[in-house]
C-alpha cells in the first residue's frame, strides 16, 4: 500500500508541475486574466472535468503559480544576498537589487503576475503572504543589519505622525530601526521595484539601450539615498 500510495504521489506531482508548466506558457500568451483550466486540459490531452482534481478552480491555479514566482525570486535573491560579506552592506543591496532584476528580465510574465495590474476577480489568499515577503525580508535585514552596525545614515526629519500606522507593518521586517530610516528604505525600494517595472513592462523603449549599466547606477543613487556608506 505504501508504494502504491508513494506511486500516485509522484504521478500527481508530475501532472501537477506538467499543469503549472503549461499555465505559465499561457500566461505569456493569454496574460494572467485569460488563464483557462479549460485550455491547459485541451493541451495535456487530459478530459476538463480531471484537471479540477488537482486544481479546484482557476484561482487555485493562479494562487500556485504566484507562490512559485514568488519563492522563485525570492530564492534568487536570498542566494545572490549570502554570497556577500556580511559587513558590506552596499554590496549585499546590490546582490539583491541584481537578484531582482535578473529573475525580473528571465520572467517578464510571471513577474507581471506579481507586480503588474491585479487579474480582474481574483483576490490572493493569505497562503501567499510568507512567500510573497521572501524578497523583502532579505531588503529589511540589509536595512537592519546596517542600522544596528552604525553603517546607516538616516535623514534627520521624522515622519508625519499620521504615517505612524501605515509603517507598522514594516517594522517587522527591520526590527530595531527608527521609522526616519524605515521611510528612507520604501524610497529606494520603490526606486527599485518601479525601475524593474518600467524595464519588464517596456517603458525604456525608445529611452535607455545600456538596462543593466544603466541599472547598477541607479541602484548605487538608491544605496545613497538609503544611507548606506560606499
Amino acid at each position: 500500500m505504501t508504494a502504491s500510495r508513494s506511486a500516485r504521489e509522484r504521478v500527481r506531482a508530475e501532472l501537477t508541475r506538467e499543469i503549472t508548466d503549461i499555465a505559465r506558457r499561457q500566461l505569456a500568451t493569454e496574460g494572467a486574466g485569460g488563464l483557462s483550466l479549460r485550455a491547459v486540459a485541451r493541451e495535456m490531452g487530459m478530459v476538463s472535468s480531471a484537471i479540477y482534481r488537482y486544481f479546484p478552480s482557476r484561482d487555485d491555479l493562479l494562487t500556485t503559480l504566484i507562490i512559485d514566482a514568488y519563492n522563485a525570486v525570492g530564492e534568487a535573491v536570498e542566494q545572490a544576498e549570502a554570497s556577500c560579506p556580511r559587513d558590506d552592506f552596499r554590496a549585499r543591496w546590490m546582490a539583491a537589487c541584481h537578484a531582482l532584476r535578473d529573475w525580473a528580465v528571465a520572467h517578464p510574465h510571471e513577474y507581471a503576475l506579481l507586480y503588474g495590474s491585479p487579474v480582474p476577480g481574483y483576490h490572493a489568499p493569505q497562503d501567499t503572504v510568507a512567500a510573497r515577503v521572501r524578497d523583502v525580508a532579505v531588503l529589511g535585514r540589509i536595512v537592519s543589519d546596517a542600522w544596528n552596525a552604525g553603517a546607516l545614515t538616516p535623514p534627520a526629519t521624522d515622519p508625519p505622525a499620521e504615517l505612524d500606522a501605515d509603517v507598522a507593518g514594516l517594522r517587522e521586517h527591520m526590527p530595531g530601526v527608527p521609522d526616519r530610516a524605515i521611510w528612507q528604505a520604501v524610497l529606494s525600494w520603490t526606486a527599485l521595484y518601479g525601475w524593474l517595472s518600467f524595464e519588464v513592462f517596456g517603458q525604456f523603449t525608445g529611452t535607455l539601450q545600456h538596462h543593466r549599466t544603466a541599472f547598477d547606477h541607479a541602484m548605487s543613487l538608491a544605496a545613497t539615498t538609503l544611507g548606506l556608506a560606499q
